[in-house]
């Protein structure tokens, strides 16, 4: 599969970002390091985490990698920023804590810019003219290249963008919605439209519906098998049945496995650059190279859409 431009930029990669929420969670330091080795030798590049998963240790896990493998220039670096961290007052996209919390980041990360800098949720209390004034002293400092944002509505990107044609400031190139075979409405629909006419980049987050699209979840009592078991039950009811059995039965016609048909599905809808997803072994991401290569027929493509609406 060819390497995807995300937005307006010069970022292309492989239809894959590797989620870095489970470094220092599910994945600790010397593990991430052998699965990150294997990420990059399978031809990928881009990996995304944000300052406040694990509280600044996913940044840090990452930064140390590449520092160790001497990498940085192979690495699309992707981080956000606005989810609350040590305090009530650190979080937000306030000029304030932008300005504090980048070099934070790249402090962390142990590099000296980050390839996409994403707003990680709207802030109520912060007008978007703040964010992207700041936003664009640092592209222009050298220490951002690209924005993005993330669990951003349409009218938020309409404003954001109006603003920053209006103003000459660097735009948000990228969204990072939820979406999956499963979870659908947060971004099918005007989002999506909106993407897909301003060249916006999309790169879903739990792609894999936290697991769930992997098939080994099918009864509460497959709960336990992992940390995310606790997550699972909002997916476990009609329309998740009808998608696993629409799963398995393409799954049957192409001899891949669930989650490779679930990323394989996610990167042929409009608008979608590349999917988020993780792996806590040399194992799961070979499975993942293989669904973000995987090309399902059109038939088997209305089936499980079918089975999700």
């Amino acid at each position: 599969m060819t390497k995807r431009q995300l937005g307006r930029t010069d970022l292309s990669f492989e239809p894959l970002v590797f989620g870095g929420n489970v470094f220092g969670w599910t994945l600790e330091e010397a593990e991430t390091f052998k699965v990150l080795d294997a990420f990059l030798d399978a031809g990928f590049a881009a990996i995304d985490t944000a300052d406040s998963y694990g509280k600044g240790k996913s940044e840090t896990i990452l930064g140390n990698w590449m520092k160790a493998r001497g990498n940085r220039a192979r690495v699309v670096v992707m981080t956000k920023v606005a989810s609350e961290m040590a305090s009530p007052e650190e979080k937000g996209l306030s000029a304030r804590w932008i300005t504090a919390e980048v070099e934070n980041s790249l402090r962390r990360l142990q590099t000296d810019h980050i390839d996409l800098y994403q707003s990680h949720r709207p802030d109520p209390e912060t007008p978007q003219a703040e964010t992207l004034e700041v936003y664009d002293r640092l592209v222009k400092a050298g220490k951002v290249r690209w924005i993005g944002a993330s669990n951003f509505s349409a009218e938020q990107h309409a404003e954001a963008e109006a603003l920053s044609i209006g103003k000459g400031w660097t735009r948000y190139e990228s969204e990072q919605p939820e979406y999956n075979l499963y979870a659908r409405d947060r971004f099918e629909g005007s989002l999506q439209d909106f993407c897909i006419a301003n060249q916006i980049g999309v790169i879903p987050y739990f792609s894999l519906a936290a697991g769930f699209l992997t098939g080994k979840y099918r009864s509460e009592a497959d709960f336990g098998q992992s940390p995310r078991g606790a997550r699972m039950g909002r997916y476990l009811d009609d329309k998740g049945l009808r998608i696993l059995a629409a799963m398995d039965k393409v799954a049957a016609e192409t001899g891949a496995k669930l989650a490779e048909i679930a990323l394989a599905w996610l990167n042929a809808q409009p608008g979608v650059t590349a999917a988020i997803a993780s792996a806590t072994s040399l194992e799961q991401l070979a499975s993942l190279a293989k669904g973000v290569r995987l090309e399902l027929s059109p038939a088997q493509l209305e089936a499980l859409t079918a089975a999700g609406r």
